[in-house]
């Protein structure tokens, strides 16, 4: 009966690469099997410069590898040395079996020579340790990890605060103390609502539809459906006749005439968490969602209020003192739309802004000179006041005379630059009533445009990926 001795891994220095054969991927080697009716044992090979111990386990079958490039130096030099076996009976004292086939290595100095004799079944292959590790010349160090900035600090740890501050707090704690809800059945006419909002000033633009004869929350009325059917109607001018009979329901018919991809009929319960909110707006794009909530009692969804993308973006300003710290300039984080953006002039006909519109799914048009000065921005909700009374001659108009038929109390466009950072702009949506934000430079050139569903996405999104890792 004999005991082995428990064998020993391979053991390779840190800092140093080795493939699934233990060789450099560079190496060319050549192999030759040379069988042996040898037991199982262990060779180790020792390193006389730094005292590191190889241990491989050897079998029945042997390797002989003889490298391309034998008389390259070894990164540091090796003596002769001939190893046996450790493998021992107990009654027998340790003594080298002659059944076992020593392993011989030869000096690695450049004035050495390879024997280069056909390798026969009873020799032992040459092998250079040093060879199986990838030379020191081909190591390429680390560059040293570049120091965070403090305001990339600054601006992680505002993104952190904002967020948790959407986590805890409920969408119905952005509601205002008091406000106006507006509920459009959907068996009025499209007249008969666009009178309402326009009665109620510029600052509702839309209302929740509800299905009476279901009893359920049918979806969300907006200037883009009224949009939408000023398309349809430009497409079709024998039905115009019949415009003031349209009702609410047949919207969707509308869109599917003009290929336009319906909006999702999204809605949140007011006690779920606005970062939730948040979330759904930007995976079906709206720039509002409905406060929808469910009374137990009479077994009916309620529509409780609406909730814009202003609103929470200024619910956050007023109430989140870390967004002082998103020092980042809107040139280094890219936030905003800055390539082939949409423009028109003074001259440009209405209708043909409305089509730029509905062909992009946009809100807004800058309207520039020929030398790309911003003048003024073209709204959707502009639209509306053209419109009202069921009236569409005007949209033959030219943009800057639809432009004098705003009401006096038009707050006017916000600008930026590339320079500014979401600091202040937070800032100016605390003190005003912003819903996009032009971008230009220092001579009033535009830039790009940046709206509320930019800086929305940045602060849900940007590095939320690390954060959670």
């Amino acid at each position: 009966m004999t005991e082995d001795f428990p064998q020993r891994q391979a053991r390779v220095p840190t800092g140093r690469t080795t493939t699934t054969s233990g060789l450099p991927p560079s190496t060319t080697t050549t192999t030759t099997i040379a069988t042996t009716s040898t037991t199982s044992s262990t060779t180790s090979i020792i390193n006389t410069h730094d005292n590191s111990l190889f241990s491989s386990p050897t079998t029945a079958t042997a390797t002989a590898i003889a490298f391309a490039n034998p008389t390259a130096p070894a990164p540091f030099p090796l003596t002769t040395t001939t190893f046996h076996s450790r493998s021992r009976s107990r009654s027998q004292p340790h003594a080298p079996s002659s059944s076992l086939l020593p392993l011989t290595l030869l000096s690695s100095h450049p004035s050495s020579t390879l024997d280069r004799r056909p390798v026969r079944a009873h020799e032992g292959g040459f092998v250079h340790p040093a060879s199986f590790l990838r030379p020191r010349g081909l190591s390429q160090p680390m560059p040293p990890a570049q120091p965070e900035r403090a305001i990339d600090r600054e601006e992680r740890q505002g993104l952190r605060a904002i967020r948790n501050f959407l986590k805890v707090r409920t969408s119905y704690d952005v509601l205002p103390l008091s406000f106006r809800l507006i509920i459009f059945d959907t068996a009025l006419s499209v007249k008969e609502s666009l009178n309402i909002l326009i009665q109620n000033g510029r600052c509702i633009v839309s209302a929740p539809l509800w299905d009476s004869k279901a009893s359920k929350f049918a979806g969300l009325l907006t200037t883009s459906d009224y949009i939408n059917v000023i398309q349809y109607y430009f497409q079709n001018p024998a039905a115009l006749n019949q415009i003031d009979q349209f009702r609410l329901d047949n919207l969707r018919e509308v869109e599917k005439a003009l290929g336009v991809a319906p909006p999702e009929t999204i809605s949140i319960d007011p006690e779920r968490p606005l970062y939730e909110a948040c979330r759904r707006m930007l995976e079906s794009r709206a720039r509002r969602i409905p406060l929808v909530t469910y009374d137990s009692q009479t077994d009916r969804s309620l529509v409780l209020s609406v909730v814009t993308q202003y609103r929470i973006l200024k619910f956050v300003a007023v109430n989140v003192p870390d967004t002082q710290k998103l020092r980042k300039p809107l040139g280094e984080i890219l936030l905003g739309s800055y390539q082939n953006v949409a423009t028109a002039s003074m001259d440009t006909p209405v209708i043909d802004v409305i089509h730029i519109l509905v062909e992009r799914s946009i809100s807004s048009v800058p309207i520039v000179n020929s030398e790309g000065l911003v003048y003024n921005v073209f709204e959707a909700v502009d639209v509306i006041t053209l419109i009202k009374g069921g009236v569409y001659d005007d949209l033959s108009l030219t943009v800057g005379e639809a432009l004098k038929k705003r009401s006096p109390d038009f707050p006017g466009i916000y600008t930026c630059s590339l320079n500014d950072g979401l600091d202040t702009i937070f800032d100016t949506i605390r003190k005003s009533r912003v819903h996009r934000l032009v971008v230009v430079d220092e001579n009033f050139r535009l830039k790009g445009v940046l709206t509320l569903s930019d800086i929305l996405q940045y602060i849900l999104l940007e590095g939320e990926t690390d954060e959670l890792s």
